[in-house]
């Protein structure tokens, strides 16, 4: 499970569970004012991840971790049965984040929220 928290100042993306294992990452904390935007993206579940380093890709069922594309460092913790949220970042270690949750659209339209409050 992928909870993500939007404070006034952080955006945290905290996993649980199995997806702890299959992503190798625990936690990821970015400043907003790193953020440069969400989107509800459900196209992103049908494109190539990239070259997995360290990482889970089971086709059709899972994809976590962190994965090289393009020149980018991007995380991924997708899992078939959910929708994808896409989070840009801007100067931080991952380019873009990844994140499977139960409804994409309200997420995205959430972290959108408090970009523009801060």
């Amino acid at each position: 499970m992928t909870e993500i928290d939007v404070t006034t100042d952080q955006l945290v993306v905290t996993l649980h569970g199995w997806d702890r294992v299959w992503a190798l990452e625990r936690r990821i904390a970015v400043p907003l004012g790193a953020v440069r935007g969400a989107t509800a993206d459900p196209g992103m579940s049908r494109e190539p991840a990239g070259l997995r380093a360290p990482g889970t890709h089971l086709p059709r069922v899972i994809t976590a971790g962190t994965y090289f594309r393009g020149g980018e460092r991007v995380f991924w913790n997708l899992r078939a049965s959910l929708e994808p949220v896409v989070v840009e970042l801007a100067g931080q270690r991952y380019t873009r984040l990844v994140l499977g949750v139960p409804d994409a659209r309200a997420t995205a339209e959430r972290i959108e929220r408090a970009l523009t409050r801060s």
